[in-house]
């Protein structure tokens, strides 16, 4: 079969194409990635998550790199992502975490993550691709193979990027919903190591998540929801089966996007003084632009996926990056999306400010001087062959209905700008013949009418 490593890894159905031998298969052409860049010296630490076979996976993939002569660090319990990312960085390290992140529970993947801990560039990608079912040499030296606990070095680092003293003065009640994911164990103990009060909900590891997904979205979140809404001034955290990603639900019960989490962050962040830009991806809110352009903060914008926002954080000083779709980093940490620094990071800020998680919210449109409305469109193709001649013709417009194009961006499908205020995004889907339509703006009915125009002919 096909292996094929999308922005997040390599992922397939469990039985299926999630096969031992195709496991064995990915571990030899990353084992041989790694020999050839790095020698047999740099260690490999694996990695898994809470769903089924992972940590059976992740045994099998420990003993193959061994048995080649690596020196091997295997969780000695389920680890979050960016845990092992961490220390990916420390150790000067490469790793393999086994997750599907926040896809259904049937799905397996094998996520590689290079020394400089964030998501593997499509170069690197490549490469491994390029190693299937190629063979090469053991090490005259005999591998290793190590149980560690990745936790402790990861709670160390965090002290030092978040005032736990000013979560302290958190008004609203916490209530994490472990969601049955990675975070559980790591987030809870988190707070607990530092006297913070907080309820519980879905507090298990369950390859099947609940019978629900993996991910931190309103549809996921309903008994969370609930919570709140019976619990007077009470916020909800979330992460998803890996806890790269996050969730946040505000004092009215109410689903707080990434957008309005990475604005607030990005403006409590330069206050408390951290100097650099703004990354997002041409999916993000163009709150952020407005916040960044009036904090005098440079942006700059990749296209949609971590491992270019990544990049980007690798190359600059940013004091924050971050997607629309629940994943963010900050300066200081790894160029990684961390769900759990998310979480702890607006606690922080509440606390700082004294402020309720909505109030937070009603200020930072203030500071923006508007408020933004968004909706999606998806338009099925017969093939994916016309996916290009669709994007061209939409490159060409120059108006929408009565509204002038002032600006095209092409970094990834197109971006049509009607003003500083209004949006429209095409682009494919990347894994079916799709078509994405993505409007914002923060005129409602300018929004609805541009819905209702026909932009694809």
């Amino acid at each position: 079969m096909s292996i094929k490593f999308g922005t997040d890894g390599w992922r397939a159905i469990l039985g299926e194409d999630f096969t031992i031998e195709n496991v064995q298969r990915v571990t030899l052409a990353i084992g041989k990635y790694v020999k050839d860049k790095f020698g047999y010296d740099k260690p490999i630490l694996i990695g898994y998550d809470p769903r089924r076979m992972a940590e059976e996976f992740a045994a099998i993939t420990s003993d193959i790199l061994k048995d080649k002569g690596f020196s091997v660090y295997l969780s000695s319990r389920i680890v979050p992502t960016p845990v092992l990312a961490y220390n990916a960085q420390l150790r000067n390290a490469c790793a393999i975490m086994f997750t599907a992140s926040h896809n259904p529970p049937e799905y397996l993947g094998m996520k590689f993550i290079p020394d400089y801990a964030g998501p593997a560039t499509s170069e690197i990608t490549d490469a491994i691709l390029d190693n299937l079912d190629k063979k090469f040499d053991n090490s005259e030296k005999s591998g290793v193979l190590h149980k560690i606990d990745f936790a402790p070095k990861y709670y160390e680092h965090i002290a030092k990027l978040v005032d736990f003293n000013l979560i302290k003065n958190v008004k609203s009640h916490i209530i994490f919903d472990g969601l049955y994911s990675a975070s559980i164990g790591y987030f809870d103990e988190i707070l607990k190591t530092n006297k913070i009060d907080f309820q519980t909900l879905h507090m298990y590891h369950d390859y099947d998540f609940g019978g629900g997904m993996p991910d931190p979205k309103p549809r996921f979140l309903k008994d969370l929801m609930d919570k709140i809404k019976n619990t007077k001034n009470s916020i909800g955290l979330a992460n998803d089966g890996d806890a790269d990603r996050f969730g946040v639900i505000n004092e009215k019960g109410e689903y707080v996007s990434p957008n309005e989490i990475i604005a607030i962050l990005l403006k409590y962040l330069t206050e408390k003084g951290y100097k650099g830009a703004v990354v997002k991806t041409v999916g993000s809110s163009l709150l952020i632009d407005i916040v960044a352009k009036k904090l005098g903060v440079e942006l700059i914008e990749t296209a949609v996926g971590f491992k270019h926002v990544g990049e980007a954080m690798r190359s600059h000083r940013v004091i924050i990056g971050g997607e629309e779709s629940g994943g963010l980093s900050v300066f200081g940490h790894i160029p990684e999306k961390d769900g759990l620094i998310a979480n702890l990071l607006i606690l922080e800020a509440m606390g700082k400010y004294g402020k309720s998680l909505v109030e937070l919210q009603e200020e930072i449109y203030k500071f923006a001087g508007t408020k933004f409305y968004t909706d999606r469109i998806d338009l099925k193709l017969d093939s994916q062959d016309e996916i290009k001649p669709i994007l061209d013709d939409v490159k060409k417009l120059k108006m929408i209905a009565s509204y002038e194009i002032t600006d095209v961006d092409t970094k990834d499908g197109v971006k049509l700008m009607l003003g500083d205020e209004t949006k429209i995004l095409v682009r494919p889907s990347g894994t079916e013949p799709l078509l994405r339509i993505y409007f914002e703006s923060d005129n409602k009915n300018k929004l609805e009418e541009l819905k209702n125009e026909p932009i694809v002919k």
